[in-house]
């Protein structure tokens, strides 16, 4: 059973940073897609960032504008979403999906993902 558990929001200020872990279990990370996803309260779920291990290609929505840096450490089948300079709007529920499989490429649309985490709060205050 493919579980991902996301670890590592929480309280920050303006300007801060964090990073978020998206632990996989129940698949080895060699082929396979990852995206990051956030909801604010009141909004639909958005695409934050995505990789793919297929080509290695990685893409960031526009509003994260060079802040956040995606990663990977298959030794730990950890994903990571690293987020500096972060700003209000920033507050959500993130989450991690994976699409597991070879070919699969990077997608900021939901549907384009099998698994799911529960989602980890961040909140950026003043």
């Amino acid at each position: 059973q493919v579980q991902l558990v996301e670890s590592g929001g929480g309280l920050v200020q303006i300007g801060g940073s964090l990073r978020l872990s998206c632990g996989v279990s129940g698949y080895t990370l060699e082929h396979y897609a990852i995206g990051w996803f956030r909801q604010a309260p009141g909004k639909r779920r958005e695409g934050v960032s995505c990789f793919s291990s297929t080509d290695g290609s990685i893409y960031h929505a526009d509003f994260v504008e060079g802040r956040f840096t995606i990663s990977s450490d298959n030794t730990k089948n950890t994903v990571y979403l690293q987020m500096n300079n972060l700003r209000s709007d920033d507050t959500a529920v993130y989450y991690c999906a994976l699409s597991p499989g070879p070919g699969t490429g990077c997608s900021h649309y939901s549907a384009g993902y099998d698994y799911w985490g529960q989602g980890t709060q961040v909140t950026v205050s003043s």
